[in-house]
């Protein structure tokens, strides 16, 4: 009867070592959890870069075969000008105070 109690509490001890290895050993589920969460961070950011390069693709399309649009990207970022043009260049980190009421 004695023996029958020791290998009951020994198999309840193996049990209880097996199921905390499961839920927080290194292949246990805890870590099965965040690797998921892993390989979904990753996928969005393939998502992300996938409708980045398309997006660069339709550019480099549209540049090559628009010549309107190629010289709109040039007077954008170049700050191209055409003859008998001034150019003003405003900085965006500059906010107008609101000091008009004020004497």
């Amino acid at each position: 009867m004695v023996w029958r109690v020791v290998i009951l509490v020994a198999l309840g001890l193996v049990n209880l070592v097996l199921f905390v290895h499961m839920l927080w050993g290194s292949t246990g589920l805890m870590e099965y959890a965040d690797l998921r969460r892993q390989l979904r961070e990753a996928q969005e950011q393939v998502a992300e870069l996938d409708r980045k390069n398309a997006e660069l693709s339709n550019e480099i399309r549209w540049l090559q075969s628009d010549s309107n649009y190629l010289e709109k990207m040039i007077r954008q970022r170049l700050h191209y000008v055409r003859d008998n043009e001034i150019l003003y260049l405003f900085s965006e980190k500059h906010t107008p105070t609101s000091g008009a009421g004020k004497q």
